[in-house]
């Protein structure tokens, strides 16, 4: 048998020579010098032999240890060579399937998926930017400290909310790996907590009463397209998001009921919504229904009824009536409900933020269901699209505070 001073002190030659160790392992001496570990046996009646490493690299107590397993995948009727070619085709595709690939073709199916351009663009320069230290390694290699390594550098940029998006981007495509079999754990999930918390973002937006009757006015005069127009009437009745407003579906709408029930995955805060519709609001839908109503969005793209509205559609309007975005944008409208519901019109703060979709919960600390005060809501709502109707038409005085909601 063999040993590492044998093995240590064996001499190139002429030509290839091997020395045999024991059940099958050699050590095979190459010209140059190199030392290769062999392991010789016979499958299906034929000779093979197998590369299991180099010496000084793997030692003599390791080339042992992979010469007893390569014998047990014999004695078990496998193969060892075909294992080996097939472990290494693994190491590599897991080499090759980056988190920069993963990242964007997970990125391509949202986009089919209705994405907005500027969503997508953002993503992909998140993922070929901010990321890339991480973006050509191993998805299934990426740990939490490389990836906060990467969201750190972003942090002392000073881009704290894009180092928070960055995070949130990076967990969907981990999950979305381990879906697809490519990775096992998702580390973005470790970094809950770990970056600077970002200042929160206040929205421009419009709460003068008259001022507000000046938006209002305007968009009613705007000349768009029929389907921009229906949505900016729309966005102040229900004050929605502005990504709930586009990517509504007829499917979710009961004209006849007056509700609007948006599913969860929708949802922000990944809870289901229900939206009472006003007559107004009912009004819109059904003008609009026979222009869009056999497809599936309400407010479909310029450029396919397969994907709903672009993201920019609401604020390019806004701008093209003189709004800039320092002072009014489509996420606003739920800004100017919140502060006009409340001190102009008296209704209950715990009825504004539930119809907001915050993340309202009751004095034992449990959420709402999205059914709650859901009657109350619903003349909130109509009392507050007559409201709007007032200010549009100046119809003298606006109306008096609302104290109570039956």
């Amino acid at each position: 048998m063999l040993s590492d001073a044998k093995v240590r002190a064996m001499k190139p030659r002429e030509k290839v020579y091997r020395v045999a160790d024991a059940n099958g392992l050699c050590v095979e001496v190459r010209p140059t010098g190199a030392k290769l570990w062999r392991y010789r046996y016979r499958h299906a009646g034929k000779p093979s032999m197998l590369g299991l490493g180099e010496y000084p690299l793997m030692s003599l107590a390791e080339a042992r240890a992979e010469r007893d397993k390569a014998r047990a995948l014999v004695k078990a009727g496998t193969n060892p060579a075909h294992v080996a070619k097939a472990e290494r085709a693994a190491l590599q595709e897991r080499a090759e399937v980056t988190f920069a690939a993963v990242a964007l073709e997970f990125v391509a199916k949202r986009e089919r998926e209705g994405m907005g351009a500027g969503s997508v663009a953002r993503a992909r320069r998140l993922v070929e930017k901010d990321l890339a230290s991480i973006g050509c390694l191993p998805v299934a290699d990426v740990t939490a400290p490389l990836l906060l390594s990467a969201l750190r550098k972003m942090e002392a940029r000073g881009v704290v909310s894009s180092a928070h998006r960055a995070r949130g981007l990076a967990g969907q495509v981990f999950r979305y790996a381990i879906a697809t079999g490519r990775a096992e754990r998702n580390p973005a999930a470790d970094l809950i907590g770990a970056l600077e918390h970002r200042q929160p973002r206040h929205f421009p937006s419009i709460i003068l009463p008259s001022k507000i009757g000046e938006l209002l006015r305007t968009i009613y005069s705007y000349q768009g397209s029929p389907v921009t127009i229906a949505a900016l009437k729309l966005a102040p009745l229900v004050f929605v998001r502005p990504g709930e407003l586009r990517h509504a579906e007829w499917s979710e709408i009961d004209l006849n009921g007056a509700v609007w029930d948006i599913p969860a995955e929708k949802m922000k805060m990944k809870q289901p919504h229900v939206v009472p519709l006003s007559r107004q609001a009912v009004s819109i839908l059904r003008d609009l229904h026979s222009l869009t109503g056999r497809g599936r969005y309400v407010f479909p793209g310029v450029r396919s009824i397969r994907r709903p509205m672009s993201e920019n559609t609401i604020n390019a309007a806004l701008r093209y009536m003189g709004y800039d975005s320092d002072t009014m944008t489509g996420h606003g409208f739920r800004a100017m409900a919140r502060t006009v519901l409340d001190e102009e019109l008296g209704f209950p703060v715990d009825y504004i933020e539930h119809q907001l979709a915050h993340a309202v919960r009751d004095v034992n600390g449990r959420a709402y269901n999205r059914t709650t005060h859901l009657p109350a809501r619903r003349k909130m709502m109509q009392a507050w699209s007559e409201y709007l109707d007032n200010l549009r038409l100046a119809k003298g005085e606006a109306p008096q505070r609302l104290s109570s909601v039956g």
